[in-house]
């Protein structure tokens, strides 16, 4: 029975040491004072002061709000005291949800170090393809899009006693789909109740009710707990019948923020003056620069480290950690390290530094005032990322990371009369993204009425529409707008967008599964390539090597077939450690992204597995492109193209006119008829991820729609 502390005081490390006893008493005195710390620290949060009041009020409450600035330590507290509160007993879990992965792994990673258990016991998380989790788990951090997919094989979510979702300020749409279902969840389960809301004994043989049967289905009352660092919880409130709203103060020193005179005409540069101003102007504290995408993030980074080399020794202990959600975990765990003695680290993030997470050290920030958001046109049904002015309220949480731990210094780009002008606060994301892949998701939970689903906001009538002609023409749904069987299953099974299912499915019977696993994979991170701006032509000449004539898609299988085939060779002459250094020299002599590289191996394994468990046949077509190609064409017929007379191409399904993006390798080459996997907006429309088709194959392999289209 899980019950009590958490903290398990007989939890030992068991390093190897070479004398036993003077080095193990050594080492217990460090680990003693390491937690005599950790227990300080927690002691000191804002919300340690109400922990009773909490507890009791989850108790009396089925929902509840909770108001907390960032660094309150609702995220790692609220658990535990939920734990110790005897939320847990007879296997009931607590899940929390977050918006990002890093927030997930972060903060389990915390949660179970202040509890003295290893992680992936009794503390653990779950993100897109990786599970830290156990049988004996009882405190669970995940993905918002994580707990969604669990819905789809376990609807009344009997493992959880308690839900928490954190980070509801940020409205994902995945957030806005998740608090919809939960509301739904909890009624059940209180209709089904096994009892008062006070009784938390989980009923063990839930899970053994057989479909079809007579037997009528007891559950515990769902406990649900809605977190959020913005100070409005009306919205939340009124949307759970007017949820109790409790407020935990956070702990915030002042913060001056400087503006700058006049508008900058270029943000990253204005960026990268700021941070050597910082470092070489400013006292000590790390320094944190919020960037709108991986690509200016790893622009400036090359830059910087370019301009350190040019100070004098003394000046040159600058230390720089990239942040984004592709980077792997370990690689985003890096900006949590402290900087050695005499150092200052200077962190270039996007927005999942705003409130995700809390970086030690932070006394300096910079905030360019932009973010990159998703965008999307029902009339033209283009899905795009734009990059846009930020909102009152992120500024307002990027300036605040500056005083965490001291007073600070937030430098803000832009004048202050731009400040008073911005929104106050962000759209949510499901009023402005393409709605396919979440109806897909809602078709699979049962939910037929999508434009009648409870959303706490209701998306745009247009998009909904054409995200359901778009599912029904790629087979997802039937006539009658239900999931189709086995196609619509299939995709719904798979973590992916649904033009990316529909690929792997469709792939199988081309005979080119193998290929398409790699394609969806390495589609599925940023920027495989990395050009530095001193080598533009030296790396040209090399990822030309790597170029397929035929298309982008061919040239990301050639890139994947390479590494695979360069660590092969590898392994049979060196240990791991050795294998994986060489790996990231080979990336580096190639221009290629070896973050990005890895995070591609890591997903194909896990797609791999996921289609294999479907029983899809895994077969490789070798060489010869054509069916991979042809396959594409039936996947993305949507995003087919003409050439035009001038050049440009016309996108067939909307009338939209675009060019081949520069890095495209087909750009020169100019095909008749191309498909291409998405369209940027910048100061002109961009085909990114392009490969040559004939266009005859779109009424020959989508019929549906483009059988009585004359191009």
């Amino acid at each position: 029975m899980a019950t009590g502390d958490l903290f398990n005081s007989n939890h030992q490390l068991k390093p190897q040491f070479i004398n036993g006893d003077h080095k193990s008493d050594v080492f217990a005195r460090s680990l003693s004072l390491r937690r005599q710390k950790i227990a300080q620290q927690r002691r000191s949060l804002p919300i340690a002061s109400v922990e009773k009041r909490l507890v009791e009020e989850v108790r009396k409450n089925d929902t509840l709000i909770i108001v907390g600035e960032t660094g309150s330590g609702k995220t790692t507290q609220l658990p535990q005291y939920l734990y110790n509160g005897g939320f847990c007993q007879n296997g009931g879990m607590i899940g929390v949800t977050q918006p990002r992965r890093v927030a997930a792994v972060t903060v389990a990673k915390r949660v179970a170090e202040e509890c003295g258990v290893e992680l992936g016991q009794k503390v653990g998380y779950s993100i897109r393809f990786e599970d830290m989790t156990s049988i004996s788990t009882r405190i669970k951090y995940m993905t918002d899009g994580l707990l969604l997919r669990e819905a789809l094989l376990d609807p009344y979510l009997k493992r959880y006693s308690v839900i928490v979702v954190d980070e509801a300020h940020e409205r994902t749409v995945q957030t806005d789909v998740l608090l919809g279902l939960l509301k739904d969840v909890q009624k059940k389960r209180s209709q089904n109740s096994i009892g008062s809301s006070n009784n938390y004994d989980f009923v063990k043989d839930a899970n053994n009710v057989k479909e079809g049967s007579n037997e009528v289905r007891k559950f515990n009352p769902l406990k649900l707990i809605i977190m959020s660092a913005s100070l409005d919880a009306r919205g939340f409130s009124e949307y759970f019948g007017g949820a109790k709203a409790v407020h935990v103060l956070g702990r915030q020193f002042p913060v001056d923020i400087l503006y700058t005179a006049q508008p900058e005409t270029d943000c990253l540069d204005a960026a990268l003056v700021t941070i050597f101003q910082v470092h070489l102007e400013e006292g000590p504290g790390d320094i944190l620069v919020f960037l709108s995408g991986q690509e200016e993030i790893e622009s400036i980074e090359g830059l910087v480290r370019e301009n350190i080399k040019k100070l004098s020794e003394a000046n040159q202990k600058l230390l720089i950690f990239p942040l984004f959600s592709s980077l792997p975990s370990e690689k985003q765990m890096k900006v949590f390290t402290p900087a050695p003695l005499g150092f200052r680290k200077v962190i270039l993030a996007t927005n999942i530094a705003e409130t995700s997470v809390t970086i030690p050290g932070v006394k300096y920030v910079i905030d360019p005032g932009l973010v990159k958001v998703r965008s999307y046109s029902p009339d033209t049904g283009i899905e795009s990322l734009i990059v846009v002015k930020t909102s009152k309220a992120q500024a307002l949480q990027r300036s605040g990371r500056a005083g965490r731990e001291g007073s600070g210094k937030c430098f803000r780009l832009y004048p202050e009369s731009r400040f008073e002008g911005l929104d106050d606060s962000t759209v949510p994301e499901i009023k402005r993204c393409n709605l396919s892949n979440v109806i897909l998701q809602l078709s699979a939970l049962g939910v037929d009425d999508i434009i009648g689903f409870d959303f706490m906001e209701k998306p745009d009538r247009m998009a909904v529409i054409r995200s359901l002609e778009l599912l029904y023409l790629l087979g997802a749904l039937t006539d009658e707008k239900k999931l189709s069987d086995p196609i619509g299953r299939q995709m719904a099974s798979l973590p992916l967008e649904p033009n990316d299912s529909k690929a792997l499915i469709l792939a199988s019977q081309f005979d080119c599964l193998e290929e398409m696993l790699i394609v969806v994979s390495m589609l599925s991170v940023e920027s495989i390539f990395y050009v530095p701006r001193d080598k533009l032509e030296e790396s040209r000449i090399v990822i030309k090597s790597f170029s397929s004539p035929e298309g982008d898609h061919l040239t990301l299988v050639n890139v994947y077939r390479a590494s695979i085939e360069f660590l092969e060779k590898n392994k049979t002459e060196n240990n791991n450690e050795k294998v994986e250094k060489n790996l990231r020299k080979w990336c580096k002599d190639n221009f290629i992204n070896n973050r990005s590289l890895k995070h591609a191996r890591d997903i194909y394994k896990q797609i791999r597995e996921n289609v294999e468990r479907m029983g899809l046949k895994i077969c490789s077509c070798g060489d010869d492109m054509l069916q991979l190609r042809r396959c594409l064409a039936a996947s993305y017929f949507l995003n087919a193209a003409l050439k035009q007379p001038d050049g440009t191409y016309r996108v067939l399904a909307n009338g939209q006119i675009a060019e081949i993006h520069p890095n495209s390798g087909v750009r020169r080459t100019k095909p008749e008829c191309i498909i291409f996997y998405n369209l940027v907006q910048t100061t002109r429309n961009y085909v990114r991820n392009v490969t040559r088709i004939d266009y005859l194959w779109l009424a020959e392999l989508a019929p549906q729609c483009y059988a009585l289209k004359d191009g």
